[in-house]
């Protein structure tokens, strides 16, 4: 039960970006959030962390709170959240590493 099993809210990939959303679940639902990041690459031009940022933006001026994680076909990660934190691990290729619990 929950957003995160809904194909396009919870989560998504294909070969634009992967992402994968935790939050307040209608919220998530009603933007379409996981697939919408990808929707905004291809369709806007946006980069993914622009996309990402965008997206959680809408969940947050419905009311709703979360965040989500998300790596594009370039190996770019983002992990933007409308909430107190969220705890997050990030690496890349690049030598990224990254983890919190809040900003």
């Amino acid at each position: 039960m929950g957003d995160t099993p809904i194909i396009g809210a919870g989560c998504w990939a294909d070969e634009r970006a992967a992402v994968s959303c935790t939050g307040l679940g209608e919220y998530f639902m009603r933007v379409n959030a996981a697939a919408d990041v990808s929707a905004r690459i291809k369709y806007a031009g946006e980069n993914l962390e622009s996309a990402a940022a965008h997206v959680i933006e809408d969940v947050r001026n419905l009311g709703g709170y979360g965040g989500l994680i998300a790596v594009d076909a370039r190996g770019n990660v983002a992990a933007p959240f409308a909430s107190q934190g969220m705890k997050r691990g990030l690496a890349s290729s690049r030598g990224l590493r990254e983890i919190k619990s809040f900003r």
